[in-house]
């Protein structure tokens, strides 16, 4: 336990009689005392206001308290800086990994606490890095495009800098004159030089990779006020020619025209309203980077504007990425993202706190922190907690959203519509870089953060060494980036853009309307013209809240025009037992995968039907609570159960369900399908509440190419219209249309009543 109420007494007393770095007798001796240190991060001002606050802020006080707890037990166990072996998740991996954390936070906690332990604790460290740097091989992983020497990528030993750099600056002037010249010349410039000069298929593109290089070089750099390292990592390296052919790790092709640097991974990944072409896993990710170079880009270099660059992107990014996070604060798995990464992550502890103290301090921002429960050892997380001591909280809210793609926001998108607790994703966004899959309108729904229908999202075993070394699955390629693996339309099984990012790279859906201002109907409509040659594909989804349901239910029009006559595979993936359907099945004795490629022979076929009504309905059960889809459907259609994991001996794929139309020899289609949210079922009481679905029938009542209207008729027999405008969509047009006899008139995108 910190007696913080003793430390302040005594912090006060020494302010008045030293500055906020200690000099030890060998920099007493050269005389070569840096003023500047620590500036990266932690700033000199910053110490001293954290000091003079310390027992007095909650949140920042018991995050010192733990922070403390767990670098007095390294400290206790010794240095270890074994020689690199393994791939992500083994020992020498995670050893070095946890080293840069442990560093990072000692130096924070000398400049706070002022306690000569945690500075020669690492100082000593660093030099048996030097030591070892210095004759130290490339790693002997050879997985890797671009091998690093303590990690088997470049991608680790720029982690590894990242935060290491901020070590070094906390304790750069308890360092003589003659141990900073030694670790700069045979650790930090040769380990930037190796991240830049040495690994330009690494450092010289525009991709998460590059950005956390960008930042290792640049920070770095800052600390030893190398200017030609901090123009290195802010525009990459001149004059220098890559191998066309050359892929990354992930299969995508490395960046050719020319942009690289920490600005171009600013000005490309990023759209105007913040959102990063990856996703949003990949978004978490490169935050940390992102910020905390800018972070000590502001401190140190103030007159370039950083946080104004692109008119304020990297902080409105931290706005759109809290919005692309379900009620449980997860981040939504678009493209390869890994379920339950949220922002209770320290990335996002690092982008909440920067964000609240040099951005426009919302109050929303407070109330994230506070169920984070803990803060940057730093000016940001001082202010952060002076925030919430202060009472400044205010609930983060959000609301139906939609967030732009591509460098100018010209590039497709993401829509979150939100009523009430449910949550709607819809993505008709670009490529997503190598990182992309090819699911062009595809969709996820959500309850309370809990899936009703899910994005599978990546096939990885993060960091778990005996999945693949954690590293990406060759079923992450076979099947989670496959179009049939998503809740969209897949044409004569074949995926969109026939897979290839080369392809998929080069196009992006576009937008046809969005609509969030009646709170009762939250509408995103898109369109995609290339993912397959001669279709097109127009999708409208909405989240419709009526006083005749339980709950906000979800509306989906899939519009699908054909120069030719095709076979439309049409899936939902849904979580749970299944209920009841209205429809019969069979199963077969001995399960056979439904195809034989992309995707398909990961797909165990379970059960076939022939649709049987005009309406056909599933329900099913999933953590106490009723779902059903109701979807139109004509006697030609073939329903099918699938579940994944075909082709699959090592189990690396999960074994879940999906629910999927098959509708074949056709050239124009609709589908059209609400999904109910309804009920509940206790096991302790053992009662079933409203489990059955409340719609009676779906019905087109109207399809040309302007406009398509749907007529929903629930238990009771009242009907509701919903008209979607195909062509001319914009808010303030005026359209005047008759359906059996009836007039309607309204202005808009839709029309609901």
């Amino acid at each position: 336990m910190i007696r913080f109420k003793y430390y302040k007494i005594i912090l006060l007393t020494l302010s008045l009689v030293f500055t906020s770095c200690k000099e030890t007798p060998a920099q007493k001796d050269s005389k070569t005392l840096d003023t500047k240190h620590p500036s990266l991060i932690l700033t000199q001002q910053g110490v001293k206001d954290i000091r003079a606050q310390l027992g007095n802020i909650p949140i920042f006080d018991k995050t010192l308290e733990k922070v403390k707890a767990e670098i007095d037990a390294e400290i206790a166990l010794g240095i270890e800086t074994p020689i690199p072996v393994d791939y992500s998740g083994g020992y020498t991996h995670v050893r070095h990994k946890s080293n840069m954390v442990v560093l990072q936070q000692a130096g924070v906690l000398y400049q706070i606490l002022d306690d000569e332990k945690y500075a020669k604790y690492v100082k000593d460290m660093l030099m048996q890095y030097e030591d070892m740097y210095k004759t130290l091989p490339l790693h002997p992983k050879t997985r890797s495009y671009a091998r690093g020497k303590l990690f088997w990528q470049c991608l680790n030993d720029s982690n590894w800098l990242v935060y290491v750099s901020q070590a070094y600056d906390c304790i750069y002037n308890y360092l003589s004159e003659e141990e900073r010249n030694t670790l700069e010349t045979n650790l930090f410039k040769p380990f930037a030089d190796h991240i830049s000069i040495d690994s330009p298929q690494f450092y010289q593109r525009v991709h998460n990779h590059s950005t956390w290089g960008n930042a290792a070089v640049g920070m770095i750099g800052l600390v030893m006020d190398d200017q030609e390292l901090i123009d290195r990592a802010l525009y990459g390296i001149k004059d220098l020619k890559l191998d066309t052919n050359e892929k990354d790790d992930d299969g995508g092709f490395l960046n050719k025209d020319g942009k690289a640097g920490f600005l171009a991974n600013i000005e490309e990944p990023f759209s105007p309203d913040g959102y990063y072409n990856e996703g949003p896993y990949y978004q978490r990710y490169a935050m940390y980077p992102f910020l905390i170079f800018a972070e000590g880009l502001h401190n140190v270099k103030p007159e370039l504007k950083i946080f104004e660059y692109k008119e304020g992107v990297l902080l409105k990014s931290i706005n759109a990425l809290l919005n692309l996070s379900d009620a449980d604060g997860d981040f939504f798995p678009l493209n390869d993202g890994q379920k339950g990464m949220s922002y209770y992550t320290d990335a996002l502890v690092t982008a909440v706190d920067i964000s609240y103290h040099l951005g426009t301090q919302d109050p929303g921002l407070l109330s994230i922190a506070k169920e984070q429960d803990r803060v940057l050892l730093d000016d940001s997380g001082l202010a952060v907690a002076l925030g919430i001591k202060n009472g400044k909280a205010e609930p983060f809210t959000k609301k139906s959203i939609n967030l732009s793609d591509g460098p100018n926001g010209t590039q497709g998108g993401v829509a979150i519509l939100r009523n009430e607790d449910i949550e709607l994703v819809f993505k008709y966004a670009a490529q997503g870089s190598s990182h992309g899959h090819y699911d062009k309108l595809s969709y996820s729904l959500y309850e309370k953060g809990e899936e009703i229908l899910q994005d599978y999202g990546l096939a990885r075993f993060v960091n778990i060494e005996q999945k693949g070394g954690g590293n990406y699955l060759k079923e992450n390629k076979t099947w989670a980036k496959q179009t049939i693996a998503h809740n969209t339309v897949t044409q004569n099984e074949t995926s969109h853009f026939n897979g290839k990012y080369e392809i998929g790279s080069q196009h992006h859906s576009v937008l046809n309307y969005f609509s969030s201002e009646n709170e009762a109907v939250q509408v995103a409509s898109a369109k995609e013209s290339n993912a397959y040659l001669g279709t097109e594909m127009l999708r409208i989804m909405a989240i419709i809240k009526d006083e005749d349901f339980e709950k906000p239910y979800m509306l989906d029009i899939m519009k699908v025009t054909s120069n030719q006559a095709n076979k439309y595979d049409f899936p939902y993936y849904f979580l749970g037992q299944v209920i009841q359907t209205n429809f019969e099945y069979r199963a077969p004795e001995t399960l056979k995968p439904l195809g034989t490629k992309n995707g398909y022979q990961h797909l165990f076929l379970e059960g076939t039907a022939k649709a049987s009504s005009e309406n056909s309905k599933l329900s099913w059960l999933n953590k106490g609570k009723f779902y059903t889809l109701t979807t139109l459907t004509n006697t030609n259609d073939e329903l099918l159960f699938t579940r994944i994991g075909a082709n699959d001996p090592e189990f690396n794929l999960r074994r879940e369900a999906a629910f999927m139309l098959r509708r074949e020899n056709t050239k124009n289609t609709l589908f059209v399908s609400t999904i109910e949210a309804h009920g509940s079922y206790s096991p302790v009481t053992e009662s079933a509440v409203n489990s059955n679905s409340s719609i009676k029938a779906l019905e087109v009542v109207l399809n040309t190419e302007e406009y398509t209207a749907i007529q929903i008729t629930n238990i009771n027999g009242n009907t509701k219209l919903f008209i979607t405008t195909n062509t001319n969509a914009s808010k303030e047009a005026k359209h005047y249309l008759k359906i059996n006899d009836k007039n309607y008139e309204w202005s808009g995108s839709y029309y609901f009543k």
